[in-house]
């Protein structure tokens, strides 16, 4: 995992990304940095209020009836995640298994794991239950051993367009999930909490009768 220092903890830094919303985050990326940042729009919470915020934890997997070894580096990865870790599952388009469950999530927040990011679950109420932020595609039945594996994990891993590096900072809400190079994380959550102050100032022009083209006029925008 790259090593990234900051002028405050990680444990900081993480509770002001989760009082931000995606979108910022974007535009931060997007205008400041000229970056791409947004992961698959298909990716969504398992429950709407859920958001993630952490350092990326990486897995690498994809269909594979074979099965040695298998629990073994599962039981591995698990031993190794860290705290205010979002693990980040690359399942190379699987949509057939659930790569995640019950106990697995168990064992992440045991870790101090904070969330994660993958293709299919199951035992979706016992995740509920356990108030694990879960970004995912589908729901299944259908048990990864023997027809989905693990291949390798903390590696640089892609996800629809976007690299995701061990130790680059992940952020999700209900509009979707950002990675933000390690590097920038916390500039961006700077720059990104700036937004937010103007579009205080932008609610109150609204809301005092100000037309639309009087509060661009002021500085503000849609």
């Amino acid at each position: 995992m790259a090593i990234h220092t900051y002028p405050i903890p990680v444990s900081e830094i993480r509770e002001r990304y989760l009082k931000l919303y995606s979108g910022a985050v974007n535009d931060v990326m997007r205008f400041k940095y000229k970056r791409h940042c947004a992961l698959p729009s298909e990716y969504a919470p398992l429950n709407r209020d859920m958001k993630l915020a952490g350092v990326a934890f990486t897995v690498k997997g994809a269909p594979d009836i074979t099965t040695d070894g298998e629990f073994e580096m599962r039981a591995k990865m698990l031993e190794d995640l860290h705290a205010e870790s979002i693990v980040m599952w690359d399942c190379t388009g699987d949509k057939v298994t659930a790569q995640w469950g019950e106990v697995m999530t168990m064992a992440a927040i045991r870790a101090g794991c904070r969330g994660a990011f993958i293709n299919g679950i199951r035992d979706t109420d016992a995740i509920l239950e356990q108030n694990f932020p879960i970004f995912n595609i589908y729901r299944t039945n259908v048990g990864m051993l023997g027809r989905f594996r693990m291949y390798y994990y903390q590696k640089p891993v892609r996800i629809g367009e976007i690299n995701v590096i061990p130790g680059d900072w992940i952020f999700g809400d209900i509009d979707g999930v950002i990675c933000v190079p390690g590097e920038l994380a916390y500039d961006v959550l700077v720059e990104s909490e700036k937004i937010l102050s103007t579009e205080d100032g932008i609610r109150n022009m609204v809301r005092s009768g100000m037309k639309p083209t009087e509060v661009v006029a002021n500085g503000g925008y849609f």
